[in-house]
């Protein structure tokens, strides 16, 4: 697909959104808009989330089974997820990315 053929009238505005719109993750409009969330899918959110959840049952599990005397396991560091940084607050699963804004997106074909 040219682009220059939305100039040349080959393309009809329409057209071109829609291509837009509907864009895979992993392009580099979807790369540039939601940075490194962009690489991540639902699936991957949902596989994080478990890891925590796992985490905190195996430290609510040694917290509970511990000695008295001995003193409290540490809580679990939450999984990293993008654009949180090295060690992130605990939080809900994230919703997955909208489709991409045809009006955010043509300022980059203009």
């Amino acid at each position: 697909m040219d682009l220059l053929d939305w100039h040349r009238g080959r393309l009809t505005s329409r057209r071109l959104a829609v291509l837009v719109e509907h864009m895979p993750r992993d392009s580099a409009l979807a790369r540039e808009l939601h940075g490194e969330a962009a690489e991540w899918s639902v699936t991957d959110h949902l596989i994080a989330h478990a890891v925590d959840q796992l985490r905190e049952a195996n430290w609510m599990f040694s917290l509970v089974n511990r000695d008295e005397d001995d003193e409290p396991p540490e809580y679990p560091e939450p999984f990293p997820r993008p654009g949180t940084g090295a060690s992130p607050e605990p939080q809900e699963p994230q919703e997955p990315l909208p489709l991409i804004n045809t009006a955010e997106a043509t300022k980059f074909f203009s």
